[in-house]
């Protein structure tokens, strides 16, 4: 029996009037998805309708070299709590988000006089951990419940449907393939993030200017959109995967279906996965004109600053990759809007950013000052010549890497076995010629590698030694900066 209720009950109601407030200092409203390529908005994609991350696109800044730094969850999150570079946040690949840090983006902003609230993911430790919010509700997808924990989402799914199973897709957190969302399309998480959302957004009735994290857990597997969706894009002619000359290595299946990292897959399965993932992502963009609308609607949407990005991409069969953690595009690169107070129209920007100037961005548009220096910068002044990416070793002693771009260029070491690869964005942004063994391309290659020397030199000789780059046959997950524990 499902149990369904006429609206989401979460938050003290308050009267929907229309408000406009005069105050210099912007509401903040901070949109992220999970695993979203940087290739798949409509924006720069025309086979996705994603028509309201296309508004914000319109109507403010696309970031063409948007990247996440060390591309999977938890590191990328780091980054976005603290505005800080991985080596100073500590977290140089997968682990757990330390419990505090000095700077932590919901409580400085609270300290603002904002009110906070976080909707959807966070993928803290301990999960109730708020790191400074006023009011939190979780949907923690994929990871595990216990008698101390169990995300909001959840319970809330057991008060609809409580003889329903909400993984019922049968689809893994991890797995590569696709397929449609078995139960009724209210129960989905990404739908219940975007009642929430917008619940909030049509009751804020507070005096103070809101930051609101709005956290979506898709298009992260299992890509498992509404029916609706799914047809709508198994009927479209999707790009294939890209595979560059240097992947054949890749080719053999790493693993199980639901632990899968490398491996080429049947066409017709790579197809589905990708046709999920689109719709999965058009779900969510559906849930953001939610948010748009209702901004409108109250008349606080030219008075709210909004940023829209993702934690980090997904290779999706590019080069025979899945999931993430890789320095290649589809990994690395992600989409990163921003509109509001002081962001031009239409305006795309190659300047290389990355997920610390997230935090940057909102203490300026607070007029809160730091109480320590940050890496990131404010992304509507951001100017610098190059960003650095990195990962320990993440599914295999092999993957292991750092990397420095500037958008036309991506230098990368491979940390294990001292190896290099050189791509030219420009002429080739699908990553499919190395160029790093290229003769013509050898000045290049030496300036990308004396910058990654620069980079590193400050962490010692296991990074640089004697003015060049040490192979790290062994994992360095984290640096001296990491948080010791509470």
């Amino acid at each position: 029996m499902i149990r369904r209720r006429s609206a989401l009950k979460l938050f003290a109601a308050a009267p929907a009037i229309l408000r406009a407030r005069s105050v210099s200092r912007p509401n903040l409203l901070m949109i992220m998805s999970d695993q979203q390529r940087g290739d798949s908005i409509g924006a720069e994609n025309p086979t996705l309708d994603t028509p309201n991350l296309d508004r914000i696109a319109r109507e403010g800044i696309r970031f063409r070299h948007a990247y996440s730094s060390t591309p999977t969850c938890t590191p990328a999150r780091a980054a976005l709590l603290t505005g800080l570079s991985p080596w100073r946040h500590g977290m140089l690949g997968y682990s757990r988000v330390p419990e505090k840090y000095p700077v932590e983006k919901p409580r400085i902003l609270g300290e603002a006089g904002y009110h906070t609230c976080g909707i959807g993911k966070m993928h803290w430790t301990p999960q109730r951990n708020t790191h400074g919010f006023h009011q939190m509700l979780l949907d923690e997808s994929g990871r595990a419940e216990s008698p101390h924990f169990r995300s909001d989402y959840r319970a809330w799914f057991a008060s609809q449907a409580p003889l329903l199973n909400p993984d019922a897709t049968g689809i893994g957190w991890n797995d590569y393939r696709g397929g449609e969302y078995r139960l009724p399309e209210y129960l989905h998480p990404t739908r219940w993030t975007g009642d929430c959302a917008t619940r909030f957004l049509a009751d804020y009735d507070r005096p103070n200017p809101f930051f609101l994290k709005v956290s979506f857990a898709r298009p992260h597997s299992p890509y498992d959109p509404p029916a609706r969706l799914l047809k709508r894009y198994q009927q479209r002619s999707l790009p294939e995967p890209v595979v560059g000359s240097w992947a054949g290595k890749y080719e053999s299946r790493s693993g199980p279906k639901d632990d899968i990292w490398h491996g080429r897959m049947p066409a017709e399965e790579i197809r589905l996965a990708r046709a999920a993932y689109a719709g999965s992502i058009t779900f969510i963009d559906e849930q953001i004109g939610r948010l748009l609308e209702t901004l409108e609607k109250r008349r606080m949407l030219d008075e709210t600053l909004i940023l829209f990005f993702s934690d980090h991409g997904d290779m999706t069969g590019d080069h025979h990759l899945w999931r993430k953690s890789y320095a290649y595009e589809a990994s690395a690169r992600i989409p990163m809007l921003v509109r509001g107070p002081g962001a031009p129209a239409g305006l795309v920007d190659l300047t290389p950013v990355e997920l610390r100037d997230v935090l940057p961005t909102f203490l300026n548009a607070a007029e809160k000052q730091s109480p320590i220096p940050l890496d990131g910068q404010n992304l509507l002044t951001v100017k610098r010549p190059w960003i650095d990416l990195e990962h320990d070793v993440c599914y295999s002693p092999a993957n292991h890497w750092s990397a420095l771009t500037d958008g036309r260029h991506k230098y990368i070491y491979h940390a294990q076995q001292g190896e290099e690869q050189l791509f030219d964005l420009a002429t080739d942004p699908n990553e499919l010629n190395d160029l790093s063994a290229h003769a013509a391309h050898e000045p290049t290659l030496r300036l990308w590698r004396s910058r990654m020397i620069e980079h590193l030199a400050e962490r010692g000789e296991k990074w640089v030694s004697n003015g060049r780059l040490v192979p790290r046959p062994q994992s360095i997950l984290h640096s001296p900066h990491y948080p010791k524990p509470q």
